[in-house]
């Protein structure tokens, strides 16, 4: 069962999720937070595998709530929820630790497959989203100061972490390198642990932080 913690300082917006969740099966609502500060504190007791995080709330907004839900390094996630598709709202949001990032308008079948993805541990950003991510990092200087978290890692880990950045999924790093599934899996694990990355979003952002991983903006 994935229990899910809905923050949302719109009530009806939090029925309307309340009534899809519930009528999910293998999911259930545990809370109803209106305020950011409200959701750290009702996470702290009930401890969802997904908090469902509006941005704008009155007081503590999303992004706080976020940073400091996925500080206390319990084994909630958060999936960021919101009508706002502005860059600085997605870059900070993914930066304070969020597992995924949907618009509230996202189909049904989109929002469900988007908590189960992030209540696994996956990562999940909506599609209208990613360019707008990715362009965060278009500008930036090209003199890069490495991370010393990338002299850890061994040079197929290293390898390994430029694939995910570049969006690879399992199977495609698996191809690309000559390695069974499972293998690559221990890679990643090894990857994420190494760089203190929480999914795979965060090794992203990670490597193109130290610029493992270049924009292809077809400028």
């Amino acid at each position: 069962m994935t229990t899910v913690l809905i923050a949302d300082d719109q009530p009806l917006q939090r029925l309307g999720f309340k009534m899809l969740l519930d009528g999910t099966p293998g999911m259930t609502v545990v809370g109803e937070a209106s305020n950011g500060a409200e959701a750290v504190r009702m996470a702290g007791q009930t401890r969802p595998d997904v908090v469902l995080m509006d941005v704008r709330m009155p007081g503590m907004d999303g992004i706080e709530a976020t940073r400091r839900i996925t500080a206390t390094g319990d084994r909630t996630h958060v999936l960021i929820l919101t009508t706002f598709d502005l860059d600085e709202y997605v870059y900070a949001g993914l930066r304070a630790g969020a597992g995924g990032f949907l618009l509230k308008d996202a189909r049904p079948e989109e929002l469900i497959a988007g908590i189960r993805a992030v209540a696994g541990g996956d990562s999940v950003v909506a599609p209208s989203l990613t360019r707008k991510l990715m362009d965060a990092f278009v500008d930036r200087p090209d003199v890069v100061v490495e991370d010393p978290r990338l002299g850890a890692l061994s040079e197929r880990e290293r390898e390994v972490l430029e694939a995910i950045g570049q969006g690879a999924t399992n199977a495609e790093i698996a191809e690309r390198f000559t390695l069974t599934e499972s293998t690559v899996k221990k890679h990643v694990g090894r990857v994420l642990a190494k760089v203190g990355a929480r999914d795979r979003i965060q090794a992203v952002i990670f490597a193109y932080d130290n610029g493992l991983v270049r924009p292809n903006t077809g400028r």
